[in-house]
């Protein structure tokens, strides 16, 4: 079993935990559930979560991966990094811009000498027409390069396909984007077991199939989903602002875990 003495991690909303219960005035989430086992395994164990909703690739680069280098102890200290499903869902994504960016920053984090471990995302968008199929080929592009840039640097590689229940809307928010409480508690169970860390088998069970909902019922949803996220997203496009803006990490930099 690997033994981490750090874990520093990067990104956006997947990693900042959107959507997962409230600790405090912030999410919980996958990273910080996964730093509750890895502290348990570990005496005098730090953890650092500098993801923030809505950034991009750039962003990342930018903001956080700079200050990481003088957090690093060696191959002791794990990094997570997962940026890129912003970049592809926007309307201007220009895959040749965003992939030579994801392997710079990838270059840039295994020079650290961290262990350093990657994402792949589902492919799979829900709902249909041409929009969708250029969602799902722009992520199966993107994960191509993923996988490259891991086995070119030396990274760790999580891919989704380990996960394919994440494509059950049921362990969505209502937003159908980011993954509700106990996406969250599966998704720390997976890296958990990854890792050769305690986790609960059961996260690798599907739920029991869903009941069919009415026309109506599906209708009301679509709905509201429209109104509550879609159109706010599409706005905030529109004036060039995203729903980081503004916003600091929750863990900036490495603290005694758990803090409580």
């Amino acid at each position: 079993m690997a033994t981490y003495n750090r874990y520093i991690a990067l990104g956006d909303s997947f990693t900042e935990g959107m959507c997962d219960e409230f600790v405090g005035s912030e999410y919980r989430g996958w990273a910080d559930r996964l730093a509750d086992v890895m502290a348990s395994q570990t005496s005098g164990f730090t953890y650092a979560n500098l993801a923030v909703r809505g950034k991009l690739i750039k962003q990342v680069m930018d903001d956080q991966i700079p200050l990481v280098a003088q957090y690093v102890t060696g191959p002791e200290t794990l990094i997570t990094f997962h940026a890129g499903a912003n970049d592809v869902l926007r309307p201007n994504y220009k895959s040749e811009v965003a992939l030579a960016q994801y392997r710079q920053a990838v270059q840039t984090l295994t020079a650290t000498g961290a262990t350093v471990a990657v994402f792949t995302v589902i492919e799979a968008v829900d709902g249909k027409g041409k929009t969708a199929d250029l969602w799902t080929a722009r992520f199966s592009d993107f994960n191509v390069n993923v996988r490259a840039v891991a086995k070119e640097f030396g990274a760790i590689l999580i891919e989704a396909q380990m996960a394919p229940w994440l494509a059950d809307r049921r362990f969505l928010a209502v937003d159908r984007l980011h993954l509700n409480k106990e996406g969250h508690i599966r998704m720390a169970n997976a890296l958990q077991e990854l890792f050769d860390l305690p986790f609960d088998p059961a996260w690798r069970i599907p739920l029991p199939a869903a009941k069919k909902k009415s026309w109506l019922r599906k209708r009301y949803e679509g709905l509201r989903w429209l109104i509550t996220f879609v159109i706010p997203w599409a706005w905030r496009r529109i004036r060039g602002r995203s729903s980081g803006d503004g916003r600091s990490p929750k863990f900036p930099v490495p603290v005694k875990w758990p803090i409580n």
